[in-house]
């Protein structure tokens, strides 16, 4: 895993801003790119852009200190899977990319979501077919496959890093967990909820930064790879270990609102990709250590 210089868009995101900073302290050259800038770790170099902005003529490989990868994590309205933005920007996020390939960029990793493949139960691996069930599901999906053709024309190296269920930093999420916390802070004891039966895939949004900033810093696992635990835990676990954690004052009223119609009871994420990376990079890093030792 030799060193190479990384653009990530989307880098003052929830998620972004994790990679960010989890790239810096690992070493990596971070090229970070956003319309704001005020949660990027001031160790990268960053540039304050709006990626859709393109001008006729315009080179982004250049623009972009000619990175050897990009890490397109870019996604308005993330968390309203059915804005009508998901579909109006579609274009745009092939466009980016495609002048960063057209003018010399060699590897692509665009940042997936379990929502591609929609209603699902069982282990989730790169070959289960996807049949996304909203507008945001439906365009990450056809971004995939258009980035997937693009890079395959252009002998490009290709990686979808596909994320499950993210928990942690949670009060800047619209996920269950934020919404919990926001309750606590209103002064709430009681929180309406599900049965809290079915199953997930969790994972921590710094282990996910870890993930995704070794997956793109090698080019021997390729594809889609699932960013996630490997762990099938239930909402109701999930959420009661969430509230011991932050010895919030709370307690969940089980069954008082249903299960969402059609809802998988389990919806889990193969993570043998994504442990055969990890398991790479950590060798490297003993072998690394031993030379610097005997030097």
């Amino acid at each position: 895993m030799d060193s190479k210089k990384v653009l990530v868009t989307g880098a003052n995101g929830y998620i972004g801003s994790h990679v960010v900073k989890k790239m810096c302290d690992l070493g990596i050259t971070v090229i970070a790119t956003d319309i704001n800038d005020n949660n990027i770790d001031e160790r990268a170099i960053i540039i304050k852009s709006n990626i859709f902005d393109i001008k006729d003529g315009e080179n982004l490989y250049e623009k972009y200190y000619q990175p050897d990868v990009c890490l397109h994590m870019a996604w308005l309205d993330g968390f309203v899977h059915n804005s009508p933005k998901h579909m109006e920007y579609l274009s745009a996020h092939y466009k980016f990319i495609s002048n960063l390939i057209d003018n010399g960029l060699k590897q692509v990793a665009g940042m997936g979501t379990m929502h591609e493949i929609g209603f699902y139960e069982g282990t989730a691996d790169e070959n289960t077919a996807t049949n996304p069930l909203s507008l945001y599901g439906i365009s990450k999906n056809a971004l995939r496959k258009a980035l997937e053709l693009k890079c395959k024309e252009s002998n490009v190296i290709y990686q979808w890093l596909r994320c499950f269920y993210i928990t942690g930093d949670d009060l800047k999420s619209n996920s269950i967990f934020g919404k919990i916390l926001r309750a606590a802070e209103e002064g709430k004891t009681e929180f309406p909820f599900t049965s809290g039966v079915n199953q997930f895939d969790f994972i921590d949004v710094d282990e996910l930064a870890y993930q995704l900033s070794i997956s793109v810093m090698q080019d021997e696992v390729t594809g889609i790879i699932n960013c996630c635990s490997g762990i099938p835990m239930s909402l109701g676990e999930r959420v009661e270990q969430f509230i011991n954690d932050n010895c919030l004052n709370m307690k969940l009223i089980y069954g008082a609102f249903p299960d969402r119609p059609g809802a998988s009871k389990a919806n889990l994420a193969d993570p043998t990709k994504i442990n055969i990376i990890k398991t790479n990079y950590e060798k490297k890093n003993v072998k690394d250590s031993l030379k610097r030792v005997r030097k």
